[in-house]
């Protein structure tokens, strides 16, 4: 468990003003370049000690990085936006640092209403028609479960079910449930479905109490899901401390690329004190694992040259029209200058030059589920209001 560090520890007149950083997490297997950067303590080479500090939901995570318990967290996209923009929060101001991982979220079905939608005719696809059929079967208005409103997973569902016809306003009752306790709640026939990161979906397949049915990466290929987040205040007071914090993650992610380091990062992540789960859950969906037959299936990725990691701001736009489509804010032309200020990405260049990291290329286009393109050329004000199914 040695590092390969690529930095030698920062001249004094460099050196972070906090060197002691309390970074929250949620289990999930995408915590996973936060659990390398503590277990490997590549933090050392930069001048921090990493105190990592799990918590039982994403609520938790934000109020403690509202008031100053938390340094900075492995969080949701949304959620960052959601506070910057007062939604379920004070309104704060907010830093996406990085990204950390991209894919790697589910859908998951009751094995009752799996089985009816495929009794529809197909477990997946666009046509709209298979799984409303499946959704009557119920006789009764379904329950959805997310992990937090303004969360990724909450839009990544409506998003699949407004592809497939769905209102999630008006024909699903959502509800939001922190996802350790997804699949007792599947288990217990509270749920007909619901939206998670891994290891959940996963575990709901191996006890026999769900089957995934969609993964988000053919909702957005290769979308980004958790990122590095903190108060935008954090990082003008201390900003040698974060500029680190971004090139010790960042090495953690290349470390994660690194043959036969999935496997070992999901033993540690099946420790107790991380998610707590066999390491066989884990390793299923991590990445080396991946059964990539299911067309638009694509492996959770961490870094890939550092493709993954940089924090484009046309992605944090698209969870600005996200909000507006489902009415969580009213309609602004803004997006782009909000995104513009959350993202930090001259402080990541700068980190990601300090460690030997390329800056990807910004001409990025995805097509996502419903045939919509989104990428950096992308209007974010008109794509915003041209759905058929909004709020």
């Amino acid at each position: 468990m040695n590092p390969a560090t690529s930095v030698a520890a920062p001249h004094s007149t460099e050196a972070p003003e906090k060197t002691h950083l309390r970074l929250g997490f949620v289990a999930l297997s995408d915590a996973a370049p936060l659990v390398a950067a503590k277990l490997l303590e590549f933090g050392h080479a930069h001048g921090l000690t990493l105190e990592l500090c799990r918590q039982p939901s994403w609520a938790a995570v934000r109020d403690k990085l509202l008031c100053g318990d938390l340094d900075a967290a492995h969080t949701l996209y949304g959620l960052v936006y959601g506070v910057q923009l007062g939604l379920g929060s004070p309104r704060t101001d907010m830093a996406v640092l990085m990204v950390l991982n991209r894919n790697g979220q589910a859908i998951t079905l009751s094995n009752r209403l799996a089985d009816a939608l495929a009794e529809a005719g197909a477990a997946k696809g666009t046509g709209n028609n298979t799984l409303r059929e499946a959704l009557a079967t119920l006789g009764r208005k379904p329950v959805f479960a997310h992990t937090y409103p303004t969360g990724t997973h909450a839009l990544w569902l409506y998003y699949w079910l407004a592809a497939h016809g769905i209102d999630p306003l008006r024909d699903v009752e959502s509800v939001a449930i922190a996802p350790p306790q997804m699949v007792a709640a599947l288990a217990e026939d509270r749920l007909d479905g619901l939206c998670v990161g891994e290891p959940w979906n996963a575990l709901a397949e191996a006890q026999g109490v769900g089957r995934t049915v969609a993964y988000t990466s053919e909702v957005w290929p290769d979308h980004p899901d958790k990122v590095l987040a903190c108060r935008r205040d954090f990082v003008d007071t201390h900003p040698r401390a974060t500029r680190a914090l971004v090139q010790t993650v960042l090495e953690a992610c290349r470390w994660l690329d690194g043959a036969g380091h999935r496997d070992e990062i999901a033993h540690w992540l099946a420790r107790p004190e991380y998610i707590g789960i066999d390491e066989k859950q884990i390793a299923a969906r991590l990445g080396d694992h991946v059964d990539a037959t299911s067309v638009g299936r694509l492996p959770m990725r961490f870094f890939d040259g550092g493709a993954v990691n940089y924090p484009h701001p046309f992605e944090g736009a698209w969870f600005l029209t996200q909000f507006e489509r489902w009415g969580m804010i009213d309609a602004r032309d803004d997006y782009d200058d909000i995104a513009a200020s959350i993202n930090q990405t001259q402080l990541y260049r700068e980190a990601a030059a300090r460690v030997n990291v390329a800056v990807p290329r910004e001409d990025i286009e995805r097509k996502l589920i419903d045939g919509e393109v989104w990428g950096s050329n992308a209007q974010s004000v008109a794509y915003a209001r041209r759905f058929p199914i909004g709020g």
